[in-house]
């Protein structure tokens, strides 16, 4: 199953992302992916591209996006699947929030410095995917920059994602989580939309609406999916690369109780996860239980 499906990969339309949509699905094929979907952080711009190249491919193609909204504080990743991506929601979406990531991410910038850590901009505007996704700084890009620059070689903070360290099977993304995630010390706050209104969008352009990766988002308050299911959502990504087996088990028996869809997705970024492969996903249910869901 985890070879065959991946429902949440990212492009270069991600901020985090690497590959574009064409070189992703060259990558799927490769690695024997048949249904699959690219879900890049508010943006849909990725889908006609991928689209296109997976039917020459003969893949099944699933148009999508993931969208950070929030939920009485808690921040969120809502996956929509099987959208109208010319739905104008989608843009005004993706504007709102890159004009206030344009602006956090000095504010990340002076926080980073903040932590005793000298970084330029030029630095990262090398990184980030400027044309495609705005020169928006994450904290993947600062410990990109960190960790490769000789004076930091033994910074105390950045031992334990080097090799060997706690940390270190994917230590960009999680110096994200540890440093640059929601309450964390250089968090910057951004006004995201909210649940009801994010999944208003989804249903509106036709698609359907599921929380991602729910064990990394809701920590141990996973009494708060209760509420998150009442809001209306679709589906839970059930099967996630961030998910260990047990973690698996509840969210998947979550939504067949409460009659909701069931996903999986690796969550492939690129360089930014190392250890992420494409169809990690972690699913232990046959293929098309899955699959009978969208076709």
């Amino acid at each position: 199953m985890g070879n065959s499906v991946d429902l949440h990969m990212h492009t270069a339309y991600s901020d985090d992302g690497e590959f574009t949509p064409a070189e992703l699905v060259l990558q799927c094929k490769k690695a024997g992916l048949r249904i699959i979907a690219f879900t890049d952080h508010n943006c849909v711009k990725a889908n006609a591209e991928a689209q296109k190249e997976a039917e020459l491919l003969n893949i099944l193609y699933i148009p999508a996006v993931e969208i950070d909204c929030n939920y009485n504080g808690t921040n969120l990743h809502i996956l929509g699947y099987q959208i109208d991506d010319t739905n104008d929601g989608f843009e005004r979406i993706e504007q709102n929030i890159l004009q206030q990531e344009l602006t956090a991410s000095k504010e990340r910038l002076n926080l980073t410095k903040q932590l005793g850590f000298y970084v330029t901009e030029d630095e990262l505007n090398a990184l980030s995917n400027g044309e495609i996704s705005g020169n928006v700084w994450t904290g993947e890009m600062f410990a990109e920059i960190l960790l490769n620059k000789p004076e930091y070689q033994d910074s105390e903070l950045l031992h334990p994602y080097r090799s060997g360290g706690l940390r270190s099977d994917n230590p960009y993304v999680n110096f994200y989580w540890d440093y640059y995630s929601q309450g964390k010390p250089c968090y910057v706050k951004i006004k995201f939309p909210d649940l009801d209104e994010t999944v208003s969008i989804i249903r509106r352009s036709g698609g359907k609406a599921v929380l991602a990766h729910p064990g990394i988002n809701l920590k141990e308050n996973f009494s708060l999916l209760y509420n998150i299911i009442a809001c209306g959502i679709d589906g839970i990504e059930a099967f996630s690369s961030y998910h260990d087996e047990s973690s698996s088990r509840y969210f998947y028996d979550m939504a067949r109780k409460n009659a909701l869809m069931v996903t999986c997705g690796s969550d492939y970024h690129g360089k930014t996860k190392p250890s992420v492969r494409l169809g990690s996903t972690g699913c232990f249910v046959d293929e098309k239980e899955i699959a009978q869901q969208f076709f």
